[in-house]
């Protein structure tokens, strides 16, 4: 499996997310400059990933300049025939206005920007401590969206507390039903607020984005030491 990672103008993580998959989940990486179009070299068992930053510097709306870049149509393509495709924060965004992910990410509810270390937790009641940065990360949909992505069981990570309570205290930006991050119905497109990839080292003291790469590329990093 490879790795292909978009780097639009704004683009703030890009390297962040190469450090982590290549030094920490020893992965096989490739950058790729946003006016690329070729992603021939990319098969449907590779992923490419959008990572996170202020593409285009937000100044129409967040990721809705990025998705009109020459290298999304041959992203959607790529997806379109079951490539793998990864949204960090502003690449989530990104995947939201690009429409390969339902629903829209708004201004957080007290209006202003977060960083800080949050809990999510998944399906199967694992809980992992993992950061966030973000001024637009309230996750937002219609009901009907919402009860399909609960149905479909496409709810990938929801805020919750230290202890796995998921409250809306624990939500730090307002997404509704603490949304943290969603799939699509084949599982091969994933977009999350939380930033894993700054969780990976160590040398961060933390290493459950580790642990949040392994749920989403199981088959490929099983032999990745946690």
């Amino acid at each position: 499996m490879k790795f292909g990672i978009v780097v639009f103008p704004g683009s703030n993580c890009d390297r962040d997310i190469y450090d982590a998959l290549v030094y920490d989940l020893k992965q096989d990486v490739t950058m790729l400059w946003h006016k690329e179009k070729d992603l021939s070299a990319f098969t449907p068992d590779d992923c490419i990933v959008l990572p996170g930053g202020f593409s285009y510097g937000d100044y129409l709306r967040t990721g809705a300049i990025a998705r009109f870049s020459p290298i999304m149509q041959s992203v959607v393509d790529f997806a379109a025939k079951g490539g793998k495709v990864l949204g960090i924060c502003n690449g989530f965004q990104i995947l939201c206005e690009t429409h390969l992910l339902p629903g829209v990410l708004l201004r957080n509810n007290n209006q202003q920007y977060i960083c800080k270390n949050v809990f999510i937790k998944n399906n199967k009641g694992e809980i992992f401590k993992i950061p966030i940065a973000h001024g637009e990360g309230r996750y937002y949909a219609t009901e009907d969206i919402l009860d399909q992505l609960e149905a479909n069981q496409q709810i990938l990570f929801r805020y919750c507390d230290e202890v796995g309570k998921i409250v809306p205290e624990a939500n730090p930006n307002g997404s509704a039903r603490n949304i943290a991050g969603i799939c699509n119905k084949d599982r091969t497109i994933f977009g999350m607020m939380p930033h894993p990839e700054r969780a990976c080292s160590p040398v961060l003291g933390n290493t459950d984005g580790k642990k949040i790469f392994k749920i989403l590329f199981d088959k490929v990093m099983e032999e990745v030491p946690g």
